[in-house]
């Protein structure tokens, strides 16, 4: 495995903004994820685990450490189970598994990425998020020095959270998730902007299969600019910039009496459901705020096509883009009480707090 000194993150980056890694490499097996590792610990430099660089911020100065990029590919399956390799992208996964009429992630069509990172952040949309569908996540365990496999239960999982980005971060390296999905299942039809684009599309009544739902849901990002297209400057993102919040009842009762209009609610999920918490939109209390679509402070933007998407309108800098995240949250937190949480990574020194 090569070792390469100060290469540009800003490239490999949806957003395209940041400084270089001091160091960089590729793995493209087990053995260089565990060699890459030992590298770093024997010269006490950090590692950082990237994947396609779909959901991260790095720094203006870069990455003072080693970035170990994931290359693993490879899709098995064994029955209703897909096992994937980490560097695999999450849409080619997509594709294959409603191609197969497998349903579980066909509401996650169009997300960018690599499969390794969906256990992570426990990806999620439209109704559907990854924890319900995995079995198991293999990856290098950097304390032990060893490879292990993590059933679902061992995963940490609750909205947009897992072990890996919370009490283990840095911990796991992941190699491979284990996705037992369901053979001739029904698709997940929770969202009504699923249901209105089918409607459009003429299922009135009808059932859709897996692969028009995942089309359904890729034209949707499409028009919120979630999805990626060349040329489109919307789409220069790391995704949604902040998750939906999760509150109590009186809290929420609270967002009411202080807008004047009553705020949209969905089900939590889990044990924040059952504790009677709702999951209020982000972009919806940013809206509230006086923020609109197409908000710009200097270089860095609200997309014009979706609240929650923080874009580089060309040449921007990762410290103008955090200007402008702070800016909308210290705003929401002036309003409602609520501070936003960033969803992307933030990689090197930033000087914001997550």
């Amino acid at each position: 495995m090569k070792i390469f000194e100060n290469i540009s993150l800003a490239p490999l980056t949806t957003l395209g903004i940041g400084g270089p890694a001091r160091w960089f490499a590729e793995a493209a097996s087990e053995p260089e994820i565990a060699e890459a590792s030992a590298w770093a610990q024997k010269r006490g430099v950090p590692l950082f685990v990237m994947g396609g660089g779909s959901n991260l911020v790095v720094a203006d100065a870069g990455f003072n450490g080693l970035v170990l990029r994931i290359g693993l590919k490879g899709i098995e399956r064994d029955g209703a189970v897909f096992r994937v390799a980490a560097g695999e992208p999450w849409e080619h996964c997509v594709q294959q598994s409603t191609e197969a009429g497998l349903a579980g992630i066909e509401c996650l069509a169009g997300i960018p990425g690599t499969v390794g990172g969906t256990p992570v952040q426990n990806v999620g949309a439209y109704g559907q998020e990854v924890a319900s569908v995995i079995e198991c996540v293999r990856g290098f365990d950097r304390e032990t020095g060893r490879f292990a496999e993590l059933g679902n239960a061992e995963c940490g999982f609750a909205y947009r959270r897992s072990r890996f980005n919370s009490a283990d971060r840095g911990r796991f390296v992941v190699t491979r998730v284990d996705y037992r999905l369901t053979e001739g299942g029904k698709p997940a039809l929770r969202y009504a902007d699923v249901e209105r684009e089918l409607a459009a599309s003429g299922f009135v009544g009808a059932l859709p299969s897996l692969t028009e739902v995942a089309e359904a849901v890729r034209r949707i990002r499409r028009r919120k600019g979630m999805l990626l297209v060349e040329g489109d400057p919307n789409t220069r993102s790391a995704g949604s910039f902040f998750k939906n919040p999760v509150v109590s009842a009186e809290v929420f009762r609270e967002i009411g009496a202080r807008s004047t209009s009553a705020p949209p609610g969905f089900p939590a999920g889990g044990d924040a459901e059952k504790a009677g918490c709702v999951k209020v939109p982000a972009a919806w209390l940013i809206e509230q705020t006086g923020f609109a679509k197409g908000y710009a402070m200097g270089r860095a933007a609200i997309s014009s096509q979706h609240t929650l998407a923080l874009v580089n309108r060309g040449g921007a800098t990762a410290a103008e883009v955090l200007a402008l995240a702070e800016r909308i949250r210290d705003a929401v937190k002036e309003r409602f009480g609520i501070r936003l949480e960033m969803e992307p990574v933030l990689v090197g020194e930033t000087g914001i707090r997550e």
